[in-house]
């Protein structure tokens, strides 16, 4: 069944929606900050993430603009706060949905299941011919039965693109997957990876595109254009 993670400093709000999810077959974890939130979410990933905006360490919000970089989770807010503005910017910085306190228990886990049923088709893959094969652990990928001579950062680059198909990464996205902080000033960089990528993908095959640009937003993996 899907794992809910619930970010909640109350404790009794947080055993209502342990209670209420479990209740309706869900696995749960409880956590009450932000910034365990996003260890978590790198080292066991759940498939949807309640969570609090008014967090003790770091706000909801900021929690949510940070997992944006390198997860697509859905989110849904708690807050006590039912103005528009908090609404517009939970869901402008990523949430799928908001709920406001007091809340029935039993409407989230609604929520819960409409949400998990909707997004379930981006990451049901259509069956089609493997083009590319990932080796983790000997960092290496093949391109049409060819292996591809990558230095470490175009691996790392080539991977996050290839695991999440058209999904757009912004560079700051990508300079995450590497493991470089976005404010070294090294956002152009990614361009410089992604041409020399491109240009080892073409000695495989011509005419071939995969890797996509998005004008003022950032690249992704086009699987049509392999």
């Amino acid at each position: 069944m899907p794992h809910i993670l619930i970010v909640e400093d109350e404790a009794a709000i947080a055993d209502t929606l342990v209670f209420a999810l479990q209740s309706e077959g869900f696995t749960t974890t409880w956590l009450s900050l932000g910034g365990a939130t996003l260890e978590h979410q790198r080292q066991t990933p759940a498939d949807l993430i309640i969570l609090d905006i008014g967090l003790p360490d770091i706000s909801g919000f900021e929690t949510c603009k940070q997992l944006r970089r390198f997860s697509e989770v859905p989110v849904i807010f708690l807050s006590a706060r039912d103005g528009e503005i908090d609404r517009v910017v939970g869901l402008e910085i990523g949430a799928d949905d908001y709920v406001v306190k007091p809340f029935s228990p039993r409407e989230v886990a609604a929520r819960v299941r409409a949400i998990l049923k909707r997004v379930a088709p981006r990451t049901t893959l259509e069956a089609q011919p493997a083009l590319f094969h990932i080796d983790s652990e000997r960092v290496q990928i093949s391109y049409r039965g060819q292996l591809l001579v990558l230095t470490r950062h175009e691996f790392r680059l080539l991977q996050c693109l290839l695991e999440q198909p058209e999904r757009v990464f912004s560079r700051e996205q990508l300079l995450d997957a590497l493991g470089v902080a976005a404010d070294a000033g090294y956002e152009r960089s990614i361009d410089s990876h992604i041409k020399s990528l491109r240009a080892k993908l073409r000695g495989v095959k011509a005419d071939a595109e995969p890797i996509q640009t998005h004008r003022g937003l950032g690249y992704s993996y086009n699987p049509g254009h392999s």
